[in-house]
């Protein structure tokens, strides 16, 4: 008998005992902490898994099987020109709304094609951090300069954590780089303008169907969300087009895919989120039964849910429960014990305010009104700073997920140096204004 496998059950056994028998259900707080938990994870399932990360798994499975391991190496792989990589990772959140949960499939995706680690960690941070519509928001409501300062730091932290990950874990990237010269040419199976333009389509069906309202009923971006469903709607056509030029699956399997979603379009206009499920299952029974590509297509992306969803949903729970909703629900660690130690300039102030920010769950664009109602309540520039430079980037659900990509230590690594630099910049920023 393997007593130390053992003893690990029996620590296991006890442990669910201990919490089971102690569970203090009737203090008010715990009873709120367990409501909040339940309501963000139904709000996640609600206003995020459709319309964010099923759209990010075919994306993340369309470079499993459409990008070639070449073209990945060539741009993001270990030995790829620097200021190439970099610069493209840094700035991916500018094209991609996406939030740090819906950016995972995405990086599981490069990183599995071979991307390097530096910067495939570059775009991981990038992706969720400098959302164009994010960093708008922020200059709109909370400042010019706050809003300056945050793309400035996410553009710099990319790059810097990049670089920091590649330079520690040097010894495993030279030998990726030798692996790589050593890896035959993959030659792309089709044109590249066809390659890009079915990414082209499924990037423009993520962005729009997340377009979130903004603040003011006016502007470039009200209009757009104005016409968000349409303009899903021509995508949705161009990639029947791609399904049947680009990707050769039947004609009619094509069209008798759309009879049910132009049925739904018709029936559910005043509730676009019908129409949408119905196009999302339709795509995929086309592509599940349709040989070759499109059948890798989707057990590249079924792979890719079953290992970030249910580490997702059990994030957003513990997240819940710790540390509330965004719409108030209060978690077990009370929002005024945050809120109090984040006033000032002070070493801890930014240093707890880039740890709560990196565990807490933002959606896109949420916190900015939770950053309003920290500061309104006494909140420091400098730890504001130090929030969203950690917030948006890193969750606990986040969290989980990276560590079954890349391990528990380059993930603590990963983890440290985002609370580390976040914490610094609040610290500079604080003091300047």
């Amino acid at each position: 008998m393997n007593w130390r496998e053992e003893y690990k059950t029996f620590l296991w056994i006890s442990g669910f005992f201990l919490l089971a028998y102690f569970l203090p259900l009737g203090d008010a707080r715990f009873q709120e902490a367990l409501l909040s938990a339940f309501a963000l994870v139904k709000w996640y399932a609600q206003e995020h898994v459709l319309l964010c990360l099923v759209p990010a798994f075919f994306i993340a499975g369309a470079i499993a099987v459409f990008v070639s391991q070449a073209a990945v190496i060539k741009y993001f792989g270990a030995a790829a020109k620097k200021w190439l990589s970099y610069t493209v990772a840094s700035v991916s959140g500018t094209i991609l709304a996406v939030c740090s949960c819906t950016v995972l499939p995405l990086f599981s995706g490069i990183h599995k094609r071979g991307a390097g680690l530096g910067p495939a960690i570059a775009f991981l941070y990038s992706g969720p951090a400098i959302n164009i519509l994010a960093i708008i928001l922020t200059a709109r409501i909370l400042g010019l300069e706050l809003g300056v300062a945050r793309v400035a730091g996410a553009v710099l932290f990319s790059v810097v954590i990049g670089l920091a990950m590649h330079y520690i874990y040097r010894k495993e990237e030279a030998a990726k780089v030798a692996g790589q010269l050593a890896m035959p040419e993959d030659p792309d199976a089709r044109p590249l303008w066809q390659t890009v333009f079915h990414f082209f389509v499924l990037v423009t069906m993520l962005i729009f169907a997340t377009w979130g309202k903004p603040d003011t009923q006016s502007g470039l971006f009200y209009q757009i969300y104005q016409i968000k469903w349409w303009l899903v709607g021509i995508a949705a056509l161009l990639l029947a087009f791609s399904l049947h030029y680009i990707l050769k699956i039947k004609l009619w399997l094509v069209g008798l895919g759309a009879l049910p979603v132009a049925a739904s379009v018709a029936l559910f206009s005043h509730n676009p989120l019908i129409p949408f499920t119905v196009g999302v299952i339709a795509l995929s029974v086309i592509i599940s039964v349709s040989p070759g590509e499109p059948q890798d297509w989707m057990h590249q992306s079924w792979d890719f849910t079953k290992q970030i969803m249910p580490l997702l949903g059990a994030g957003v729970l513990v997240a819940g429960f710790l540390l509330g909703t965004a719409e108030g629900g209060q978690g077990v660690i009370p929002n005024h014990w945050i809120s109090g130690v984040v006033g000032g300039n002070s070493l801890f102030a930014n240093f707890f305010a880039a740890i709560v920010g990196a565990f807490m769950y933002f959606a896109t664009l949420t916190e900015v009104p939770i950053l309003q109602g920290l500061i309104n309540s006494g909140m420091g520039k400098g730890p504001a700073l130090a929030l969203l430079l950690a917030g948006p980037a890193l969750s606990l659900p986040n969290m989980l997920v990276i560590r079954s990509i890349i391990g528990t230590q380059k993930t603590v690594v990963f983890i440290s140096l985002v609370v580390l630099m976040a914490t610094l910049s609040g610290l500079v920023y604080g003091a300047i204004f």
